[in-house]
């Protein structure tokens, strides 16, 4: 087996024990109740009991045969879980513990494992500027460790980023209604109307990717600065205080738009940075979610 083959399987390995242990203890209870019996399917008509809900009596039934009679619906236990992954140059920026990459790689590996836990197909789509690659959605461990394998070692023909593009392409390639998970630093051209339509045929919830300079220029003086989407490079002067407040003026900005999109277009979301565990913002997420309901 090549040197670099071993190596990538190897990391695939730590990987799956640390985020598997995670979804086994921590996500799948909370999992289940945040995404599950989202639809009920019609089973049965029975005759009414005492403790039946009033709502759930069937009046035609009923009237028919002159007693009451309830719907019985079981919940609808399988769903379809996509994973839309951002793989534009910007996932390599990461200046705490880890690159957005890495952080990105561990989400999906969570999420998918709590997902076939569940029963659940898990399917992938990495982004750029266009559409990279599609994996349509299947069921159990070795795809998974397939997608986990992709996650950490997919090299993109492109550098930029447009959600836009990838919900596009995303709401046409899936006719059933599924749970998709949009990663992404959202740092992109506008993708308001896209969401909305992706999110009125799915069930979309966006993990903003942020690393804290992404909104703060540290005071490092007169630097250089490479554009990891476009290639350019700039010197800046992060000496400059001025220079510092027009940085972070923008960067607030962009970031009060994005939760905007996310707010008019009903899709949950959460902000997890590089610097902390995600553990505790994604069960906030579910948590919210399972209130909701």
């Amino acid at each position: 087996m090549a040197r670099d083959t071993k190596e990538l399987l190897k990391k695939v390995r730590k990987i799956e024990i640390k985020t598997r242990g995670l979804s086994n203890h921590l996500f799948s209870g909370e999992y289940h109740s945040a995404f599950k019996g989202r639809g009920m399917a019609f089973s049965e008509v029975r005759e009414y009991q005492p403790g039946d809900e009033i709502r759930t009596i069937d009046w035609n039934v009923t009237a028919r045969f002159n007693h009451p009679y309830v719907k019985v619906f079981d919940e609808e236990r399988e769903l379809t879980v996509m994973l839309l992954m951002d793989v534009s140059g910007s996932k390599n920026f990461g200046t705490q513990q880890q690159l957005k990459q890495d952080l990105a790689t561990e989400l999906c590996a969570v999420l998918a494992f709590s997902a076939i836990q569940n029963n659940d197909k898990v399917g992938v789509l990495f982004f750029s500027d266009k559409v990279e690659k599609f994996i349509p959605p299947k069921k159990g461990r070795s795809h998974i460790l397939m997608i986990i394998r992709e996650l950490i070692d997919f090299k993109p023909d492109h550098t930029g980023t447009d959600v836009a593009g990838a919900l596009k392409y995303f709401t046409g390639a899936l006719k059933k209604r599924c749970t998709a998970f949009l990663i992404s630093d959202f740092i992109s051209p506008a993708f308001e109307s896209e969401l909305k339509i992706a999110n009125k045929k799915h069930d979309i919830i966006a993990l903003k990717l942020f690393d804290k300079h992404d909104e703060e220029f540290p005071d490092l003086g007169l630097i250089q600065l490479k554009d990891e989407e476009t290639g350019r490079l700039a010197w800046v002067n992060t000496g400059n205080s001025e220079v510092r407040k027009a940085f972070k003026a923008n960067a607030l900005r962009r970031n009060a738009q994005v939760k905007e999109s996310f707010r008019k277009s009903g899709v949950d979301f959460a902000a997890i940075g590089t610097h902390e565990s995600y553990v505790k913002p994604l069960m906030t997420l579910f948590k919210k979610r399972e209130s909701k309901r």
